[in-house]
């Protein structure tokens, strides 16, 4: 019995202790800087989210209206229009992602191999000068370049050569390859930043030893550079195909709230878009956006199981 209480005794002493601990005046303090941010994580994010979902299982999208399950969704998943818009996304976002992350890449390899740091410097400022551009000077710049008419800068330089104006924005088989060169232009700078500044991690010693071995340039590049860089490519996959699937601005500000031409341009959040504040059907617009959500989700998985299986083998 003695050795009980004891016990007991010693287990609350610990517990008291393990408390004050806690309760530090440094953490305490930690905890009052903390505060807001969480109050903001709370009431701007986490808040919206939840409401955002239960709005999806209501009719006329507030919390006080009919309940009505998984109608909006079923609605949802039956509409061609969402279907359409998800694969313009899918296009537009997967393909400015690959040549996003391919060309940046080869730009980067080409500026970490110049003999000048200064040089250097220069290309990197040109390179990120296009990401310091907002998405609405962007569209404006590129709806001047690839106007339908000869008034357009890339037509007009087309027409030296004999060939025809082309209907960039205004054709609906060429219009989302347009908008996949307007996201690769303005996004190529962050990406060659990452890589520039991925490159000098790359231990030299291992790039000594292939020229003791005689590899090539080519081959350092192929059997050190790239497999070094690995975490990054991963990194930069994911979060082309997030920021991807995102695409609102541009194709709204090209096509309009239509998607234009014949809705080439539509993605799932202009869908939402449109649903929410054109059509007033919130509960529409919230349960495609968790759609959206839950696609985004798995396709991040899968590219992770991928990376993880590739590792193992």
């Amino acid at each position: 019995m003695m050795v009980s209480e004891n016990a007991q005794t010693i287990a609350g002493q610990q517990t008291i202790a393990v408390r004050r601990k806690w309760l530090s005046s440094t953490d305490i303090a930690g905890w009052c800087f903390v505060l807001p941010l969480l109050v903001g994580v709370l009431g701007f994010s986490l808040y919206p989210m939840v409401s955002a979902l239960l709005t999806s299982f209501h009719g006329n999208g507030a919390a006080s209206a009919q309940w009505v399950g998984l109608t909006n969704y079923s609605r949802v998943l039956q509409d061609d229009l969402f279907w359409g818009a998800l694969y313009n996304t899918i296009y537009i976002g997967g393909l400015s992602a690959i040549l996003g992350i391919v060309f940046s890449f080869i730009l980067a390899s080409l500026v970490h191999h110049l003999p000048w740091q200064r040089t250097r410097n220069v290309f990197k400022a040109i390179f990120f000068l296009p990401n310091v551009v907002s998405a609405v000077a962007t569209s404006l710049l590129f709806s001047l370049l690839f106007h339908p008419g000869k008034e357009g800068l890339i037509n007009y330089a087309l027409n030296w050569f004999g060939i025809d104006p082309v209907g960039w924005f205004t054709d609906p088989s060429i219009a989302r390859l347009s908008v996949v060169f307007m996201i690769l232009w303005s996004a190529l700078g962050y990406n060659t930043i990452i890589f520039l500044a991925a490159l000098q991690s790359v231990p030299r010693e291992q790039y000594e030893a292939a020229d003791i071995d005689g590899a090539s340039a080519l081959g350092k590049w192929r059997y050190i550079t790239i497999p070094s860089l690995r975490p990054i490519f991963l990194f930069m996959i994911v979060m082309g195909v997030i920021n991807g699937m995102k695409q609102f601005t541009n194709v709204w500000l090209i096509g309009g709230s239509a998607g234009n031409p014949s809705g080439a341009l539509m993605t799932s959040v202009l869908y939402i878009y449109r649903n929410a504040f054109l059509s007033s059907q919130l509960g529409i617009a919230t349960a495609a956006s968790y759609l959206l959500f839950v696609f985004i989700l798995l396709l991040t998985l899968v590219i992770l199981r991928i990376n993880s299986r590739n590792q193992l083998n």
